[in-house]
């Protein structure tokens, strides 16, 4: 992320990148690698090679972690771009945090692999960790934009396959309309450097949807039946495209019966949580992550 320790001054940086709709899907994921990948690792964790499913990725594994203890993570990026290599500063500052063994997956990208691969590799993934022994009371998730949707439709992929679901979830700015409906889309465009030149724009759900329903549930967890779920922590900074995605899907869940939080983070823009190295806000969020996890984990875990 860019190397400024004011939040206008990241804005400032990220609104000269080209817009997502001006680039190809290669040079979108070229950029999306440079972004992502430019923080800092957390000290302390170490990175392995890993195959679930034949879905592969990377375990981030920080010092003295409990082997019986999982978070998985699943990658933003619209659907189409991010991968478990350029999310290792995220990942790794999350794992140092918790003491969590912290796996990210490189679920199929679209266009190459439409709804629902993404659902798919994920539900594939989480039933693959059951399989090799992880207790779902020792089995949390978190995901950031489209991976903050994504781990919302998998606790329902999950539920409806009847599998037991994770002890909670933390969904960071999570993209769960993909018919774009939030009226943030519009109110926040010009605030938002990342999300806001798309607004009014079908881009990236066209890309992952290739004409599938877009209000289908697991494309659009907003639209699900959320009942049953675990406990769901939600960040979403105040200027940004998706707010309302967080702000419904919080209404939602209340409506429910789920336990959730939502904390909006004033003047933060979208994924925030990603720009530890610059910002204050970032660390005291990867911090409440980390404190909230731990707590839905149980107290023989803290």
């Amino acid at each position: 992320m860019p190397h400024n320790n004011n939040i206008d001054g990241i804005i400032e940086q990220l609104s000269q990148l080209p817009s997502l709709g001006s680039l190809t899907i290669d040079q979108q994921r070229q950029q999306a690698e440079q972004l992502f990948g430019a923080g800092s690792c957390a000290e302390g964790v170490t990175f392995e090679a890993a195959s679930l499913a034949s879905v592969s990725g990377l375990w981030a594994i920080p010092t003295d972690a409990r082997p019986d203890i999982v978070l998985l993570y699943l990658h933003g990026g619209g659907y189409s771009f991010g991968s478990a290599q350029a999310y290792r500063p995220l990942v790794s500052q999350l794992a140092a945090r918790s003491g969590i063994r912290t796996l990210c997956i490189d679920y199929r990208l679209a266009p190459e692999h439409p709804f629902p691969a993404a659902v798919e590799d994920a539900l594939d993934v989480y039933r693959a960790l059951l399989e090799n022994g992880v207790n779902t009371e020792h089995l949390v998730l978190a995901g950031d934009s489209a991976g903050g949707g994504l781990c919302m439709a998998l606790m329902l992929a999950a539920k409806a396959a009847g599998l037991p679901l994770p002890a909670a979830a933390v969904v960071m700015s999570p993209w769960v309309d993909m018919a774009q409906t939030g009226a943030s889309w519009n109110l926040q465009k010009a605030r938002d450097p990342l999300l806001g030149p798309l607004a009014g724009k079908t881009l990236m759900a066209d890309t992952y949807l290739q004409g599938a329903e877009p209000l289908n549930p697991l494309a659009s967890p907003l639209y699900g039946d959320l009942r049953s779920l675990p406990p769901v922590l939600i960040q979403v900074g105040s200027r940004e495209c998706l707010l309302d995605d967080s702000t419904r899907l919080a209404s939602r869940l209340a409506s429910a019966e789920v336990a959730v939080h939502l904390d909006v983070w004033p003047g933060m823009i979208h994924v925030f949580q990603s720009m530890s190295d610059q910002l204050e806000e970032a660390r005291r969020a990867l911090d409440q992550i980390s404190a909230f996890l731990l707590r839905h984990l149980g107290e023989d875990v803290s």
